[in-house]
C-alpha cells in the first residue's frame, strides 16, 4: 500500500522526503500526529473520472445560469441585474480602504493614457471619467496601454501615496459597456477569463463577452465571489500599512504579489513560505511551488466556495450541487497516471477551454493550505498570512 506522503507527494508533485520532514516538525510544534494518514484516507474518496466531474459542473452552469435569468453582458453595463444583486446578496463586504477617485484621476492626467484617450478621442482624463465612468476607465488601462506604460504609471505614480490618499468607500461591481470588448480582447486571451479587479480601488469589472460556452457563467459568477473575497482582504492590509511609515512601498509590494525569491530561512522549526499569487500560471517549474507553502488565493476560493454553497437553499432539490464541492477545494487523485483535480475552479476552467488545458493548480494549492490547516486551523492559518505576507515567511 502506497504510504501516505507519498500519496500526498504525488498530488503536489513534490518528493516524500519534503513532506515527512513537515510533518516531523508541525508535529513537534503542534503535538498533531497522524496529520497525514488521515488526509490520505480523506483523499482515498472515489474515484472518479474527470468527465463525470465536468458533466456535473455542466449541470450547475446550468441551473446557475437560468435562475439569474440567463444574463445577456451585452445589455448590462448600465444595470448589473440579478448577476451582481445575487453576488452581492451571497458576498457582501464592508466598506473598504482605497485609492480616493479625484487622487486617482490626479495621478491619472500626471501620465496621460494616450492610447484611451485617442481610443475616445478624448482629450482629457477628467471628461472621459465623466463620459465612461470611473470603474471603466481604470479598468480598461491594463488591456487598453502598453506594457511599458503600465510599469510606468505604477513604479511612478504610486511612489507618493499616504494613507491620507485613501478613503473607506463601496466595492463597486461593473459589467463594461459592450465598446470595451473589441479593445479588451488581449487581455482576455492572457488572463484566461473576462472578470478583473483593481485592488487599490475597489472596482471589479467584467467584460461583455458573450455566454455561449458550458461553465461561462459559473466561471463569470465564482470570479466574482473570489474577488468579492479577496478585495476586502488586501482594503485590510492597506489599513494595517497606513500605521507604518513606508506605506506606498508597502501598497506598492502587495499590488505586484511579491513572493521572495530567497531560500526558505534555516530553522530547526517549520517554515511556511506565503505565495500571494498562483506561480504556476507563470511558470510551472517555479521552486517555490514545491516548498511547504499557503496561499491566500486559495483561501479566497474556499470563501467563494462557501458563499456559493448559499444558492442551496434558495433552489430546492436543484440546490444540493451548489453544496456538493463543499470543502473539496483541496480534493484530487490519481487516477490510472491523470491528475484529477476536484476543485470547482480547476474543474469550471477546463470545462470553458473545452479540456484543452487541464487545470490543477488551484486543487494544488489548496491542498498547502488543507495541511497546515490540518495543524492550526483556518483562523490561524489567516491570522498569519495577513501577519506574514510582506516578509513572505511563516516562522512557527
Amino acid at each position: 500500500m502506497t504510504q501516505p506522503h507519498q500519496i500526498i507527494a504525488n498530488l503536489l508533485g513534490v518528493s516524500e522526503d519534503i513532506l515527512t520532514d513537515l510533518d516531523k516538525k508541525m508535529t513537534a510544534h503542534t503535538g498533531q500526529s497522524g496529520v497525514f494518514e488521515q488526509l490520505a484516507l480523506d483523499l482515498a474518496r472515489g474515484p472518479a473520472r474527470r468527465e463525470a466531474l465536468l458533466d456535473r459542473i455542466i449541470k450547475l452552469d446550468e441551473i446557475l445560469n437560468a435562475y439569474l435569468g440567463r444574463p445577456n453582458l451585452l445589455e448590462l453595463s448600465k444595470n448589473c441585474g440579478l448577476l451582481c444583486q445575487t453576488a452581492l446578496e451571497l458576498r457582501r463586504p464592508e466598506k473598504g480602504f482605497f485609492i480616493k477617485k479625484e487622487k486617482a484621476i490626479e495621478m491619472l492626467e500626471t501620465f496621460a493614457p494616450a492610447r484611451l484617450l485617442e481610443h475616445f478621442k478624448s482629450n482629457a482624463v477628467r471628461d472621459l471619467v465623466e463620459q465612461e465612468g470611473f470603474a471603466s476607465v481604470f479598468g480598461a488601462l491594463r488591456f487598453v496601454q502598453d506594457k511599458d506604460w503600465m510599469h510606468t504609471f505604477f513604479d511612478k505614480a504610486y511612489n507618493d501615496l499616504t494613507p491620507d490618499d485613501f478613503e473607506e468607500r463601496a466595492v463597486e461591481l461593473k459589467i463594461l459597456a459592450p465598446g470595451w470588448l473589441k479593445v479588451a480582447e488581449k487581455f482576455i486571451e492572457k488572463k484566461y477569463h473576462n472578470v478583473s479587479h483593481l485592488k487599490e480601488f475597489g472596482v471589479i469589472f467584467v467584460i461583455p463577452l458573450a455566454i455561449d460556452t458550458p461553465g461561462e457563467i459559473a466561471r463569470i459568477f465564482t470570479l466574482l465571489l473570489h474577488y468579492l473575497n479577496e478585495v476586502p482582504f488586501y482594503s485590510s492590509l492597506f489599513r494595517k500599512a497606513a500605521k507604518t511609515t513606508d506605506f506606498a512601498s508597502q501598497v506598492k509590494s502587495l499590488l505586484r504579489g511579491d513572493v521572495p525569491e530567497s531560500a526558505i530561512p534555516e530553522s530547526t522549526g517549520p517554515v511556511w513560505r506565503v505565495v500571494q499569487r498562483y506561480l504556476a500560471k507563470e511558470d510551472q517549474t517555479d521552486f517555490r511551488l514545491f516548498e511547504p507553502h499557503v496561499n491566500p488565493e486559495a483561501e479566497h476560493w474556499y470563501k467563494a466556495g462557501r458563499d456559493l454553497a448559499g444558492l442551496a437553499d434558495r433552489l430546492g432539490d436543484q440546490g444540493e450541487i451548489f453544496k456538493a464541492w463543499l470543502d473539496l477545494d483541496y480534493f484530487g487523485q490519481i487516477n490510472a497516471g491523470e491528475h484529477v483535480s476536484y476543485n470547482l475552479i480547476d474543474l469550471i476552467m477546463t470545462l470553458v477551454t473545452k479540456g484543452e488545458t487541464k487545470y490543477v493548480y488551484h486543487q494544488q494549492e489548496a491542498l498547502w493550505n488543507e495541511i497546515f490547516v490540518r495543524y492550526l486551523g483556518r483562523e490561524k492559518l489567516n491570522e498569519l498570512i495577513e501577519e506574514n505576507i510582506l516578509t513572505g515567511f511563516i516562522k512557527l
